[in-house]
């Protein structure tokens, strides 16, 4: 459940950048608030969920993806 402190979370039908932290394809990117954008695989996206939510000003959810943060 989202809270007024809480990013925006989109989902979209396919996303095509690759994760930051390992190159697997991205299922979760991130708009930082200070500025900037970060792709996660599935693994990492659930892995950094706090700090994802903590920083994020916008999320984008690959259709189909069951982020444990949302």
């Amino acid at each position: 459940m989202n809270t007024l402190l809480s990013p925006a979370i989109d989902t979209v039908g396919e996303l095509t950048e690759r994760c930051d932290r390992c190159g697997s394809a991205a299922k979760l990117e991130v708009v930082l608030a200070s500025g900037g954008d970060l792709a996660f695989c599935g693994h990492h996206a659930n892995r950094h969920k706090a700090d994802i939510t903590r920083v994020a000003s916008r999320i984008r959810l690959e259709e189909g993806f069951e982020w444990a943060g949302r």
